[in-house]
């Protein structure tokens, strides 16, 4: 499994707020207690909301609150995505500011985010991957209002490509990557789609109702209860 992939995992586990122990985290995802530990400064580095530390356990934070402003995690996506690109900028004196406002904000953050990384708006994923999908990102906020029906072509971690119809339920950013959850009628089931990986997407005719098993609080419970019927 690519690093990349297994970093999204690893965020997919801890985002039922619960504390997870590295040891539990090493044997899901099948490698060494180092490696878990590496992976969870590398999600804090790349602005994930980590909170835990070797010994303790793991868990997402909420919501990160900037005073006196109270940033929405769009808005904090928008503005790591603009920072992230002007920091790569051939303009070196653009590039010293990203640096610059990116130090500011660290320094304004909440205490339990205060310990990050300076620079934390420039995640290890590169600006060409998170781009990719960015394009995509009007059309599916879209039809999630208008519970509208996508057609899409998704290229999983090994590069095999799929054509997915799918109901796109919410958008959720991961420190610079964008998932979207989507009930995919090629499975039968809800997936997590990563928007980088979206290559092509058509919006379809077709609307869609909610129908029980298939709405976005089933997938809520699901995640609450994973062994729930």
């Amino acid at each position: 499994m690519k690093r990349a992939d297994r970093l999204i995992d690893l965020i997919q586990i801890l985002r039922d707020g619960q504390v997870h122990r590295a040891q539990s985290l090493a044997r899901r995802m099948n490698v060494s207690l180092r490696t878990v530990y590496r992976d969870m400064d590398t999600l804090a580095r790349s602005g994930v909301p980590v909170a835990g530390e070797r010994g303790t356990g793991y868990r997402l934070t909420a919501a990160i609150t900037l005073p006196p402003l109270n940033l929405t995690t769009t808005e904090l996506g928008a503005l790591h995505l603009g920072l992230s690109a002007v920091g790569q900028a051939a303009d070196a004196e653009l590039a010293k500011a990203a640096a610059s406002l990116s130090a500011k904000i660290d320094a304004v953050l909440p205490e339990d985010r205060a310990g990050a990384p300076p620079g934390w708006g420039f995640a290890i994923y590169p600006f060409a991957d998170a781009a990719a999908g960015f394009a995509h990102m009007p059309p599916i906020r879209a039809a999630i209002r208008a519970r509208q029906k996508l057609r899409i072509t998704y290229a999983d971690g090994d590069g095999s490509r799929t054509q997915r119809t799918i109901r796109p339920l919410q958008l959720d950013y991961w420190g610079r990557v964008w998932t979207c959850v989507v009930w995919c009628e090629l499975t039968g089931d809800f997936a997590e789609f990563r928007i980088d990986r979206i290559q092509r997407l058509r919006v379809l005719q077709g609307l869609f109702v909610d129908e029980p098993g298939k709405r976005l609080q089933d997938f809520r419970e699901r995640k609450e209860d994973p062994g729930g019927e």
